[in-house]
């Protein structure tokens, strides 16, 4: 039964319900996960009884922390690349199937929010933040990259803050998220339970989510936004890092924020930095399809490469925050393995319409 595999479905008036329910993974996606929600939610694309869909989770601490990346890496290093492919190519899919479904989607928000539930969440058409948002694409710490169409979303944010998230994996609540965009209303959590019924009755969501809103706070960053502009409009990362250094000396707030995102680049895989920022760089041109496709070309090479198998290791299983990456410094990395990283077609290519 879906209820044993970490999602809940549930037909409630109009409204179809999908419940994230994986409690001791703080809803992680896995395999089964993505294919219980694909086949329902093409389930319910046919079914004249479902107006609009609702995503949430059955927990405070967090909507989504991302994919199973763990399991991936221990397929990768079994050998079993295939098998953890089939995953990223089913995730990107469910993803854009999210962006492009034919009824109203909402998802509801709040706690951490990283990676996959960035993917199950960030393209639906509507999206509510609580007040405990915790989002980040924290990817750059892992030997990966931020996928799941960070490609497409993450540089049609205001100013340079996409390339900022994407680059260091930086966390922010829901003033900023609010902000940026990233969010499309917020609606306190003590009024999720009425907003859900309200919603299941068949009020149109437009209408419902208009009357439910209220005002986020200001932007925490608000005074860091312009520093943000500068320094990330950098041409190269290493040009970015060299800006950041600059900036931190003094004791200003603007000192102090470039001195943690220094740090930050610092300790991530140099390869995912360089990887990250060449995102931003090409994904404001191409459309959302094509950005999963970028997307499956990288996730598929990265499976040959030492970061993403070691950036998991030292973060997530033996969790000594000391990965060895190769190469250790943005300067050693090859411009050139990069850009055949995203240019060099597959054989077997994501194709999604």
């Amino acid at each position: 039964m879906a209820e044993d595999i970490g999602v809940r479905f549930e037909l409630r008036g109009v409204a179809g319900i999908i419940t994230l329910d994986r409690p001791r993974a703080l809803n992680a996606i896995d395999h089964a996960m993505v294919r219980a929600m694909r086949a329902q939610l093409d389930a319910w694309a046919g079914d004249e009884a479902v107006a609009h869909i609702i995503l949430r989770s059955a927990h405070e601490r967090a909507f989504c922390v991302g994919g199973d990346v763990r399991a991936m890496a221990e397929l990768g290093r079994a050998g079993n690349t295939e098998a953890a492919r089939d995953y990223w190519r089913d995730e990107y899919a469910l993803d854009y199937h999210i962006a492009t479904y034919p009824k109203p989607f909402v998802a509801l928000v709040d706690g951490l929010c990283f990676g996959g539930g960035f993917g199950v969440s960030g393209h639906a058409r509507y999206r509510v933040a609580g007040e405990n948002l915790g989002f980040a694409m924290p990817e750059v710490a892992i030997g990966l990259f931020p996928d799941v169409g960070g490609t497409y979303v993450l540089p049609r944010l205001p100013g340079w803050s996409g390339t900022w998230l994407a680059m260091t994996g930086a966390r922010i609540g829901l003033s900023d998220a609010m902000a940026l965009g990233l969010y499309t209303h917020h609606v306190p959590v003590a009024r999720w339970p009425e907003l859900i019924d309200t919603l299941a009755e068949g009020e149109p969501v437009d209408r419902t989510l208009a009357r439910f809103a209220a005002h986020a706070p200001a932007a925490q960053l608000r005074t860091l936004f312009p520093a943000i502009d500068r320094i990330f409009a950098g041409g190269s990362a290493e040009a970015i890092l060299l800006a950041l250094d600059l900036c931190s000396a003094g004791s200003t707030e603007e000192a102090e924020f470039a001195r943690i995102q220094a740090a930050t680049l610092r300790r991530a895989s140099p390869t995912s930095v360089h990887i990250a920022f060449q995102q931003m760089q090409r994904g404001a041109g191409i459309d959302l399809a094509g950005c999963f496709a970028y997307e499956f070309r990288l996730v598929s090479r990265l499976l040959a490469m030492p970061d993403f198998y070691e950036g998991v290791r030292a973060v997530l299983i033996d969790k000594d925050q000391a990965p060895r990456w190769s190469p250790a410094s943005l300067e050693a990395v090859d411009p050139a393995t990069i850009a055949a990283l995203f240019d060099e077609p597959l054989p077997d290519e994501l194709v999604l319409t």
